[in-house]
């Protein structure tokens, strides 16, 4: 376990570095995921995120904004299946509608699970263009005790994803890693801690870094 702390201080340490040269947003996301199974390899996921921001700059605590979503997927092969959702964003002063459409693969090896997911998202709101964006990410999720993951252990999760994104005549491309430590509270509940670091406006003109403290709770109905 000692050895993936060190990935998650890598990672702060890293985005520390990079909020010295950039813009940026220090602050916490945490988020709470409720999945319900239904018949004929059906689920559905609820997912509420919350963004609040504690240092632009300087510290000084500011709400940002509330995401609501719901996704149904279906499973389509051993390790494969689809997706639809829906997301309202929701901040002080406009409300953003966005839909979305995704695939994931997941791949088992001895030890820990990779996952593939490519993701389509198009987001609307009143007196903005339209923003279309392609999504690819790659996730692990490692047992730190034993070969698989039993409630009452620990697990590490690591992910990288690669966002295009679209809106009018602007492109932008966003770069995302994240590094999480999870406890299986139950064979139906986990939780997870870690570091988040985005970073995009880096193709035209100058960057800008967020690091996000994030604290996500899972659990099955």
């Amino acid at each position: 376990m000692r050895r993936y702390s060190l990935l998650l201080l890598t990672v702060l340490v890293f985005s520390l570095n990079s909020l010295a040269q950039s813009s940026f947003v220090l602050g916490f996301l945490p988020s709470i995921n409720l999945n319900k199974r239904l018949p004929q390899d059906w689920s559905l996921n609820l997912k509420t995120e919350s963004r609040q921001s504690i240092a632009k700059q300087e510290f000084s605590y500011e709400y940002l904004l509330t995401d609501i979503s719901i996704a149904a997927s279906k499973k389509i092969g051993i390790n494969t299946s689809i997706a639809i959702g829906y997301l309202a964003r929701v901040d002080e002063n406009s409300l953003k509608n966005r839909s979305m459409q995704q695939i994931t693969f997941i791949k088992r090896y001895p030890g820990f699970r990779l996952a593939h997911r490519l993701l389509t998202d198009q987001t609307f709101a009143k007196d903005d263009d339209a923003e279309f964006r392609l999504r690819y990410r790659i996730s692990s999720e490692i047992p730190l005790q034993g070969s698989s993951l039993d409630p009452k252990e620990f697990f590490a999760k690591l992910s990288n994803e690669y966002l295009n994104s679209l809106q009018g005549k602007s492109y932008d491309m966003e770069i995302r890693w994240a590094s999480f430590i999870g406890y299986a509270i139950s064979p139906a509940n986990k939780i997870e801690l870690g570091f988040d670091y985005r970073i995009d406006s880096f193709i035209e003109g100058s960057s800008r870094n967020r690091v996000w403290l994030s604290l996500n709770f899972y659990t099955s109905i």
